[in-house]
């Protein structure tokens, strides 16, 4: 028989994964979270944001998972906002229902969170990037704010989380003017904090997160994710008293007790994972760091 036939059978779970608008992928301790919009250079709406924050709570809370690497599907990291959606906002008539924290949810996770930039990275895609603890690029990615050149404002901490990285007047620059940068120009700014050609770019940055997974404590780096983060807005003084009883806890941990007496019998130490279900916030993350001479239940 001759003619037009139809599309062969497609696997339930491939179906599901071409579907699905945010991946996940765990391999030697590293959780792959891609943005899987590449038709619309994995661009903002509310169903991509929605599983975004899923996935990352899911990386958050496994076991196996200890550095996360945040990236896109395709040619482009997030080029911002849906503009089918800032269509519909943009008619005067539809009430906007802020996120709140929603965007700064990498900064919460006790685990090291890397963006691998792989192309545009624009508005709330500048703000995901910025929201990690290490921004990974290419030469040739474009970066820009974009919100002043559609009469918005800038948007979901960026006023703050931008000048944090590359200071208050470069900050005012890239704002007021929204103009675009590429990678080089990122990289000079601050604004990310190593350049890999393009075709290397994930394999490098998994490469690095898999080297950090294998090497350090996950107490130690979630601990310290919050002292970095902390020190942005407190003084050296208030740093130091943050410092003291993470430290007298520490000396007395399960990690550095452990490790020490690996160490002295020649052993190379491995590392329990995290207790799951904490998050970073205000206070000094001192349940993060389990005793070497008592159980510490599970945070829930």
């Amino acid at each position: 028989m001759t003619g037009l036939q139809g599309p062969p059978d497609v696997p339930a779970e491939v179906a599901a994964a071409a579907a699905d608008v945010v991946l996940l992928e765990v391999d030697d301790g590293v959780a792959l979270v891609t943005l899987n919009r590449p038709d619309r250079l994995n661009a903002v709406d509310g169903h991509l944001m929605a599983r975004l924050l899923e996935r990352l709570d899911e990386a958050a809370d496994r076991e196996d998972v200890r550095v996360i690497v945040l990236t896109g599907a395709g040619r482009g990291f997030c080029a911002g906002a849906d503009f089918s959606v800032l269509g519909d906002l943009g008619t005067g008539e539809q009430q906007v229902e802020m996120p709140g924290m929603a965007y700064l949810a990498a900064r919460s996770i006790p685990k090291p969170v890397i963006a691998a930039i792989n192309g545009p990275c624009a508005g709330l895609g500048l703000i995901l990037a910025l929201t990690c603890d290490l921004r990974f690029s290419t030469p040739t990615a474009r970066f820009g704010t974009g919100f002043a050149r559609i009469g918005l404002v800038a948007e979901q901490g960026l006023a703050w989380l931008l000048p944090r990285v590359v200071g208050p007047g470069k900050a005012m620059d890239l704002l007021l003017t929204a103009r675009l940068f590429d990678g080089a120009e990122a990289e000079r700014l601050g604004v990310v904090d190593r350049l890999h050609p393009a075709e290397d770019l994930l394999a490098e940055t998994m490469t690095y997160a898999r080297a950090m997974a294998a090497a350090a404590s996950p107490v130690s780096m979630g601990v310290i994710k919050w002292q970095v983060q902390r020190a942005q807005e407190s003084t050296l003084e208030q740093a130091m008293d943050d410092a003291d009883p993470l430290t007298r806890r520490s000396l007395v941990g399960r990690d550095f007790v452990e490790v020490g007496a690996r160490l002295r019998a020649g052993e190379t130490p491995s590392y329990a994972p995290l207790v799951t279900g904490v998050r970073l916030g205000d206070e000094p993350p001192v349940d993060l760091i389990p005793s070497a001479h008592a159980e510490v239940p599970t945070a829930r």
